[in-house]
């Protein structure tokens, strides 16, 4: 179960990047879903690498909850991200990949294990778990990277493009997985997206 869920507050944050300039003053309630939608290169990804810290702000804060972790790595964060690549391991199988959201040494305990089958059948992947990311589609290496922000059960859940892989019908189904554990957990999510069908 999801920790208590944390507010987002991007605090006067400002970032270069190239000829690119990006200025974020908001906030992101506790326990709401929210879609930021636009398109390519408006800075969709860009907010969600400054919140997650895989970018670092020339200058402000990000916030989550009552801690400042704009100086914290990824992993000091309570916050798992979704990437717009799936972000995989090519020469890992399923579950070592999923295995890695949890405890990057594999150090898993029963539970830990039993946690990645679980979330392997939520995602419609069960038994997949020796298969590499090389002999899945598109949309089932998307749907393995969502069974390892699953099994991260962090307070804050960060969406790039999540569906885009995915046919209208296994859309469909994503998104009402992702209606339900928000049910379940009460996480704050952040979903950008280029296409409105998302939201």
């Amino acid at each position: 179960m999801t920790e208590r869920a944390a507010a987002i507050r991007l605090d006067q944050l400002r970032l270069t990047l190239g000829a690119m300039s990006f200025d974020f003053d908001c906030r992101f309630e506790a326990g709401a879903i929210t879609a930021v939608v636009g398109p390519s290169g408006s800075g969709k990804s860009t907010l969600l690498n400054l919140i997650s810290g895989f970018e670092r702000p020339d200058s402000g804060r990000v916030l989550i909850g009552d801690q400042d972790v704009t100086a914290l790595a990824p992993a000091g964060r309570p916050v798992s991200l979704v990437f717009q690549d799936n972000n995989l391991f090519a020469h890992l199988d399923l579950y070592t990949n999923i295995g890695l959201g949890i405890h990057p040494a594999l150090r898993l305990t029963a539970a830990d294990r039993q946690a990645v089958s679980l979330a392997l059948d939520r995602v419609g992947l069960g038994g997949f778990e020796r298969r590499l990311p090389g002999s899945l589609s598109g949309g089932e290496r998307q749907r393995a990277a969502f069974a390892r922000a699953l099994v991260r059960d962090k307070p804050v859940l960060l969406l790039d493009e999540p569906f885009a892989a995915l046919d209208p019908g296994l859309r469909a189904v994503m998104v009402e997985l992702l209606a339900d554990l928000h049910g379940e957990t009460g996480a704050t999510i952040v979903l950008v997206s280029h296409d409105p069908r998302d939201v």
